[in-house]
């Protein structure tokens, strides 16, 4: 095996569909042009990370903190990174590939121009493959048994073989086997590479230098051709006065598939060698076996081509929807969240994420699947609080073609779509008592039966449960299955509150300030002083939800470069300023100042109402809804009816 060095391939960002090796040792990334790989985009560090190649292994080491390198939706943390791991840089989103090329594999190809035509080429159309087969000129019963089996080979090959790379070393074996070639190879319009290559034990190398005017007649015409020309080396053709070039002959035949040109096979043998040397040359019935396996071989090419290309447009819009699914944070309560993700993802154990609501409860599951062995197949979330009770069972198990009324079609379920993936249900604790037993059957049998229905539908997943509530208590109260509890908290993983990891608050505050300033097309440059301070004070009874909805909100109303403490929402802002006026350090009178007129208005408006809220909020020219939370900024308890 031929060690090749590793590569990202970019699939999100401005270098999305270019492949970047990685050649030396050690490469630096960022948006600077000093870095060895520049990413212009403002969502990426001026130095952001450093990739390190050592022993066939890469790893990740940040150079901003603030900015992180995540890994699988985890932050890098200095970690080694394997083949198929998806490495998001800003905005950007790569996947490492850690890949050895087998012996004997692609050979860099010239076509020679320069070369003159044979004097003397046998040119055979596609549709005269199977005329006059039987009258070829030695062409023994034998060896039409012998080429009727090679193509029955070829097509079994085909078939059993999936991937474009996989399927080129049988076919181009297949043919040698068959063919009395010295070497071969085959091309790829558009390729400069050989796919593969192969050469006869006492032979010399693949082919490395093939005529033009052969190439272009076989690409152009569509047409098979066999003729006798000068061999061709790399390094150079004869010297004046030394003796003749040696003749090979050459067998070339066109893969088409759906009328379009793909490529060719070339195949070359040396002319004049012993029995027991390298074989002898090619006739016409070599020419039409080889167009018969390129005619056969071609559309599995074109076929294999085209998985490929959906496969990778496939990780593109999964990448991009992933792409903010990320996990910020490196204090010590974060670390350990990501220990434990990383010990439980690689197995297929059921885990419950408990805490607060707006912690990244879901993040932690959608990690968890990103790291696991399932991470190419779905990752269905179901939310057990927002489906109507009526719904949930259809929801989960789906339903059968007139189950009830409505019911106009089968459907599949949640569970069955999320077949060889990963099952997220969000608000376990919300089930009601009969789906819950329903569920129950389920996660141990993994079997069950559509809404309607009477055949058992057999499922593979892996169930991950999140709840904000104390299920253990449920438990104790009766509304929660003691048997399904025991079920789901087979691993438990607690989502700290955002109150008690002050110290991720930068972090987390910056990285939704680049998400939220690119949506809205600003440029902002940080927070002020203020506003730090009055982020680091804040409660978040919301957690992190509550962070990202106000720095949104920040982003959007604010119009200097810089949030300021009047873009907060009111709620984050007004306690700032009250922890401030009991005893902080003093802003001066201004903010105070406005408060104090906002109140006075509020209490006019409600005078002249007459305490009627609604109409309070026309004449204030606010919503009632924001009037209701104004009120409750500024802590006024004004006693008014509602309309």
């Amino acid at each position: 095996m031929t060690r090749m060095p590793p590569r990202l391939v970019a699939i999100a960002g401005p270098l999305a569909g270019s492949s970047l090796p990685l050649a030396r040792q050690n490469m630096s990334v960022g948006r600077d042009e000093s870095n060895d790989l520049v990413i212009a985009d403002v969502s990426v560090s001026p130095r952001h990370c450093v990739l390190t190649c050592a022993d066939g292994r890469v790893t990740v080491v940040d150079c901003d903190r603030r900015n992180p390198t995540f890994v699988n939706a985890l932050p890098s943390a200095e970690r080694a990174i394997e083949d198929g791991d998806e490495i998001q840089i800003g905005d950007s989103l790569f996947v490492l590939r850690l890949e050895t090329e087998p012996d004997g594999a692609a050979e860099l190809i010239q076509i020679e121009e320069t070369i003159p035509p044979p004097p003397r080429m046998i040119v055979l159309r596609r549709e005269e493959v199977f005329e006059g087969v039987a009258s070829l000129s030695g062409a023994s019963p034998d060896r039409l048994a012998r080429d009727l089996t090679t193509l029955t080979r070829t097509s079994a090959a085909i078939n059993a073989v999936r991937g474009l790379v996989a399927l080129e070393r049988p076919i181009i074996e297949l043919v040698a086997d068959a063919v009395p070639a010295s070497r071969g190879a085959l091309l790829f319009v558009g390729d400069s590479r050989t796919a593969i290559g192969w050469s006869h034990p006492n032979a010399g190398p693949a082919p490395r230098r093939i005529s033009g005017s052969v190439i272009n007649t076989v690409m152009h015409d569509l047409v098979g051709v066999l003729c006798v020309e000068p061999a061709a080396d790399l390094d150079g053709g004869g010297v004046p006065g030394a003796d003749p070039p040696r003749l090979i002959s050459v067998l070339a035949a066109p893969l088409v598939a759906f009328d379009q040109t793909i490529g060719a096979i070339v195949l070359e043998a040396d002319l004049g060698a012993s029995d027991h040397g390298a074989p002898q040359g090619f006739d016409e019935g070599h020419l039409r076996l080889v167009m018969a396996i390129a005619g056969v071989a071609a559309t599995a090419f074109a076929h294999a081509r085209q998985l490929e290309v959906l496969e990778s447009t496939n990780r593109r819009l999964q990448a991009e929807v992933n792409l903010h699914h990320n996990m910020v944070g490196e204090s010590a309560s974060m670390r350990e969240v990501y220990w434990r993700i990383a010990r439980v993802a690689p197995t297929d154990s059921t885990v419950l994420v408990t805490g607060e609501s707006g912690t990244g409860k879901e993040l932690v599951a959608r990690a968890i699947h990103r790291n696991s062995p399932r991470t190419d197949r779905p990752f269905v979330a179901i939310n057990c609080a927002a489906i109507a009770e009526t719904l949930v069972e259809s929801e989960m198990f789906g339903h059968e073609k007139g189950a009830f009324t409505g019911a106009v079609a089968q459907k599949k379920g949640k569970l069955e779509v999320a077949d060889g993936g990963t099952v997220f249900l969000d608000e376990v604790g919300e089930l009601s008592p009969g789906i819950q037993a329903k569920l129950l059957r389920v996660l141990q049998e993994r079997v069950f039966e559509r809404v309607g229905g009477t055949r058992p539908v057999h499922v593979d997943f892996r169930l991950l449960a999140a709840t904000n509530r104390d299920l253990k208590s449920a438990v104790e109260q009766g509304t929660f299955r003691r048997d399904l509890y025991y079920r789901l908290n087979v691993v438990s993983l607690e989502m700290p509150p955002l109150r008690d990891r002050r110290e991720d608050l930068v972090a987390l505050a910056g990285w939704f300030l680049r998400r939220h300033r690119d949506k809205a097309g600003r440029q902002i440059s940080g927070f002020s002083p203020e506003v730090l301070a009055a982020l680091a004070t804040y409660d978040w009874p919301g957690n992190v939800r509550e962070l990202e909805n106000a720095i949104e909100h920040a982003v959007i109303l604010g119009q200097d470069s810089t949030i300021a403490l009047d873009d907060l929402p009111d709620a984050v802002a007004g306690q700032s300023t009250a922890d401030r006026g009991s005893g902080g350090v003093d802003r001066g009178g201004f903010r105070e100042s406005i408060e104090q007129a906002k109140v006075a208005l509020v209490r006019n408006a409600f005078a002249e109402s007459g305490g009627n809220h609604t109409a309070a909020a026309r004449l204030l020219g606010l919503h009632p809804n924001y009037l209701h939370r104004l009120m409750r900024n500024l802590k006024i308890r004004t006693a008014g009816r509602q309309a």
